[in-house]
């Protein structure tokens, strides 16, 4: 019962709606809430033109970001073939939704959960609704949470709302979110800021923590990481001399990598990047290319 979704540009850090509360991301305090980002929810939009490039970018990048820094990472996902007592109110408004079928209820391979992270089970709007996400948060010592993934106006909304009435400072990651259009998008931005939520930008969240230096800092650490996560795979299953391209790493998201690489500031190609695709031959390119 979705229907397929209009492109629009990302809100851009000039855009965004006045913020009413003095709250600041703590690294310390935080954790980050990817939601719903499956292939089921992704496939109503054409996942070559905006927003999708920039949000699974934008996710990757503070997935990894947040790993880094100690944040706990926490994915919701939607189960397949729901039993309609478990969906209840939910199939009235949005069909039965998602299938029995892996490749649709998996959470998209660039920004795909690793060790460590945490995976709850979604049966509501709200990420805190039949989920031990609050108690996750308790124990952790964490009082804020880092939103992002789709929709905005739903889900992501929702949450934040949920997590400002548990006492939980929320932040809606503007460029991180998508929605079914850019009004959508735009009004769930204004309601966070007005009733529940600080509104926040991907660029500003990576430079938390020593920022800068440490995002731009091009390591071996760091391409095994985000390789690792375009792939969907534990990063200690990459081996240096192993096929990308054997592995997984096809055309579209070896393009997307590239993008990326080339917006961190790198001067690669394509071309570059495809001619030896092992992770010891990227590794070797993108850290001598970071240090130019």
């Amino acid at each position: 019962m979705i229907p397929r979704l209009p492109s629009y540009p990302m809100p851009t850090p000039d855009t965004l709606p006045e913020q009413r509360v003095p709250w600041t991301p703590d690294p310390a305090r935080a954790a980050l809430l990817v939601h719903d980002l499956q292939t089921y929810f992704l496939d109503f939009y054409d996942p070559a033109q905006p927003p999708i490039p920039e949000l699974l970018r934008g996710v990757a990048d503070l997935t990894v970001h947040a790993r880094t820094l100690g944040i706990p990472v926490v994915y919701t996902a939607q189960p397949g073939a729901q039993d309609p007592t478990d969906r209840a109110l939910l199939t009235d408004f949005w069909g039965p939704g998602l299938p029995d079928d892996a490749a649709l209820t998996r959470i998209h391979p660039l920004v795909a959960p690793q060790p460590g992270d945490t995976v709850l089970t979604k049966w509501r709007y709200s990420a805190f609704q039949r989920t031990p996400l609050r108690d996750h948060l308790r124990g952790w010592g964490r009082d804020q949470l880092l939103i992002c993934g789709v929709y905005a106006n739903i889900g992501c909304l929702l949450s934040a709302a949920d997590a400002f009435m548990q006492d939980v400072q929320p932040f809606l990651i503007a460029d991180a979110l998508a929605d079914f259009n850019e009004a959508e998008h735009r009004r769930a931005l204004e309601y966070g800021a007005a009733r529940c939520a600080g509104i926040t930008h991907a660029a500003a969240l990576l430079t938390l923590g020593g920022a800068a230096e440490t995002v731009n800092r091009w390591t071996p650490t760091r391409v095994r990481a985000e390789v690792a996560a375009a792939l969907g795979v534990p990063e200690a299953d990459l081996r240096g001399d192993d096929d990308l391209l054997l592995l997984g790493l096809d055309s579209i998201r070896l393009m997307l990598l590239t993008e990326d690489w080339q917006r961190a500031g790198l001067r690669v190609t394509y071309a570059d990047v495809a001619a030896r695709p092992t992770l010891e031959a990227l590794t070797d390119l993108l850290c001598a290319a970071g240090a130019r």
